[in-house]
């Protein structure tokens, strides 16, 4: 099993005939799924995402893949095969094609319908090729197969991309249930039919590689919501991601049957549910689905929200609702149902918002105490039957933490591929693909993009750094005022503590030690006003730590005058 070094260097020079892998995004971690391939001088894309910061990251929006690898080849793209329409697999795509509005974007109607949407806010009209399971396209030099596999929003899909160096595959996100509420299956006989061609190299989706056996079916859920829907006697709230379609169709069914209107609530769920609707891919019986702005005029026995937030960010619906912060104010009675699964990294927050919930009386139905939730992820047991049907010469495990990678290679090893033709990566190493062998050759940079408003990568690990600590141990600031010629303290020094927990009358003894290591300074010639600077963070920052056991910014202001 070959795997990641931390002293890798760059990669030599790619080898006439071989096919290169680098994924940017993906790899230890869930989220910002990209993956580069490159074959002579000619580069294809598969998935552009977007991870979403965690509580270290303050006021973060979003996470991106680091394109400099690419920057300056942008022109050698030919295209951007998108599997589906989840955010870790699109959201990164107008960050791109601002760089170059040109790159052709390849996927399923449903994922190209709602890429396109997000784009026309970004005033991007893309080159677009919309392909179905079945089809093959030749993108440069790259020929592509794509195959129907079943995920948690329709119209997923694999792809198999020939090249003559040999075959890659490439799952995306994708399990298989045998039940799917459209009747798509993840296409086992196509895949069958790649593994007799010969699999050179499988990309598998590895999230659920530790949950043994074979995840439910999707429509095992519908139990569970008729069971709220009977026993809900004011409004029933639902929150789920923006794109997830087949669970929104239950909620909808539900909803049918308990004659309950349903609105949607939040501008991402309002567009994505409203491009499912026109495509028909969600059916929505008779009048049902009103403006949010009609539920006054409703009975609260009569209402169904469906938002987002449950996630439990910030900013989503569910989260202001949880904060008062929000049109809709949860009362006594309500019912929130958080249909979706705890992302690695978001579970302080989803509690933060349960507990915001349940103070104001609402009663919180989630995954922890009802089968509110199926995870769209192949389990250990599914992965082991594809693995046999596949039978790769060599294995790649993406879309995973470090534990979700190994876990998934330690069953592809079990099934017999052989350790030495598994490759554990991580962002932004390279893996040759030559003569039938996939092995590490180097890392490129493939670090984190940091989306803070309008700023895309401005905001740097030192800047988060800062925020955490202003966050956590507040700042003083300290004014002084210095005579330029002698380096003598002419007004000040003035201290001010915010967030720190000091009180600004504390700061009286160390005024003094300050003034005489200022004098002292001065008398030592010592007028640079950063020198000086230096002197009173080090002298009010050792007064802090030793008396308040508190490591607070200092912020230390030197006029001369």
């Amino acid at each position: 099993m070959s795997h990641p070094h931390p002293e890798l260097g760059a990669p030599p020079a790619l080898k006439e005939g071989a096919l290169r892998i680098t994924p940017l995004g993906g790899l230890g971690e869930i989220g910002r799924n990209m993956t580069v391939l490159e074959y002579g001088d000619r580069i294809l894309i598969i998935d552009c995402g977007v991870l979403f910061p965690e509580d270290e990251q303050p006021g973060v929006d979003l996470i991106l893949p680091d394109f400099s690898y690419i920057r300056d080849r942008l022109d050698k793209v030919d295209g951007i095969v998108l599997t589906h329409g989840h955010e870790d697999h699109i959201g990164a795509v107008p960050f791109l094609l601002r760089e170059n509005p040109d790159i052709p974007l390849i996927g399923s109607k449903l994922t190209l319908a709602l890429i396109e949407a997000k784009l026309a806010e970004h005033r991007i009209r893309p080159y677009v090729l919309e392909v179905k399971e079945g089809e093959r396209e030749r993108i440069g030099p790259f020929d592509c197969e794509f195959i129907a596999v079943n995920h948690s929003i329709p119209d997923a899909l694999a792809v198999a991309v020939r090249t003559p160096a040999g075959m890659v595959v490439a799952t995306g996100d994708f399990k298989m249930d045998q039940l799917p509420l459209d009747g798509r299956l993840t296409d086992l006989p196509t895949f069958a039919k790649l593994a007799e061609e010969g699999m050179d190299l499988l990309l598998v989706d590895s999230t659920n590689a530790e949950v043994p056996g074979f995840i439910p079916h999707e429509r095992d859920i519908s139990a569970a919501l008729r069971n709220v829907f009977a026993n809900a006697d004011k409004r029933i709230i639902v929150a789920s991601f923006a794109s997830h379609v087949h669970r929104i169709q239950q909620v909808l069914d539900a909803a049918h049957e308990y004659k309950r209107k349903v609105a949607f609530v939040g501008r991402s769920m309002v567009r994505n549910m409203g491009i499912a609707r026109d495509l028909g891919y969600l059916k929505v019986p008779g009048n049902m689905v009103v403006d949010v702005k009609q539920l006054d005029d409703l009975p609260d026995k009569e209402v169904v929200l469906i938002c987002t937030g449950s996630q439990g960010e910030p900013m989503a619906a569910l989260s202001r609702m949880a904060n008062r912060d929000h049109q809709i104010r949860i009362v006594e009675g309500d019912t929130v149902v958080l249909a979706s699964s705890l992302i690695p990294g978001n579970e302080n927050a989803v509690y933060r918002v349960i507990n915001g919930l349940t103070r104001w009386g609402a009663k919180v139905v989630h995954k922890g105490n009802a089968k509110v939730h199926v995870s769209g992820h192949a389990s250990a047991g599914e992965l082991l039957y594809f693995f046999n049907i596949c039978k790769p010469r060599n294995l790649m495990p993406v879309h995973g933490e470090w534990r979700h990678l190994r876990a998934a290679a330690e069953l592809g090893i079990a099934t017999g591929v052989p350790r030495n033709r598994v490759v554990i990566a991580e962002d932004g190493v390279c893996v040759d693909l030559e003569k039938g062998v996939a092995r590490i050759v180097g890392k490129v940079q493939a670090g984190y993009v940091y989306v803070d408003g309008s700023s895309v990568g401005d905001i740097t690990e030192a800047s988060l750094k800062d925020r955490k600590i202003l966050g956590e141990e507040g700042f003083i600031s300290v004014f002084v005022a210095v005579d330029s010629t002698n380096g003598k303290i002419v007004g000040g020094p003035t201290i001010q503590a915010r967030g720190s927990g000091i009180d600004d009358n504390a700061f009286g003894p160390v005024v003094a030690k300050l003034q005489e290591g200022l004098d002292r300074s001065a008398s030592d010639g010592v007028l640079e006003p950063r020198q000086v600077q230096q002197l009173v963070r080090r002298t009010i920052g050792k007064w802090v730590a030793d008396n308040y056991r508190r490591r607070p910014m200092i912020l230390p202001v030197v006029v001369e005058v």
